[in-house]
């Protein structure tokens, strides 16, 4: 049988959290602390999805429009549900995954947890065998 690297092999552990009701200032100095370009919004209860904001999201949503870091909540510009990739998905269908649904950087699930994250750009390279 043959073997072949999957998500979560090339999946980042850079996975980090906030809560929807953080003002914008917090999740740009958590991403700037972390050294990371997405925050996962924890959900609010079992029946909520995780959610996603990213730098780009802020770029657009808040710097763009010239509103202010204080006064925008994450939960105002996040993109929810988070689209994540499967955990056992062959490398080779992420970038594709990816392309297809517009995104640049997802979370990795496996049994219904969150165990990392995979940035576009990287993926690609990492899905060309040698």
């Amino acid at each position: 049988m043959e073997t072949f690297k999957t998500a979560k092999d090339i999946a980042s552990d850079k996975l980090f959290f906030i809560d929807g009701l953080a003002s914008v200032r917090d999740a740009v100095l958590l991403l700037k602390s972390k050294n990371v370009q997405a925050l996962i919004i924890k959900k609010r209860n079992n029946g909520d999805a995780y959610g996603i904001v990213t730098l780009t999201d802020i770029i657009k949503s808040v710097i763009i429009p010239q509103k202010t870091i204080d006064e925008v909540s994450v939960y105002e510009i996040m993109i929810k549900p988070v689209f994540s990739i499967p955990s056992q998905l062959n490398v080779k269908y992420v970038p594709r995954l990816m392309l297809n649904h517009n995104i640049k950087i997802a979370p990795v699930e496996e049994n219904g947890e969150l165990i990392g994250m995979i940035d576009f750009s990287q993926c690609v390279f990492m899905s060309i065998e040698d």
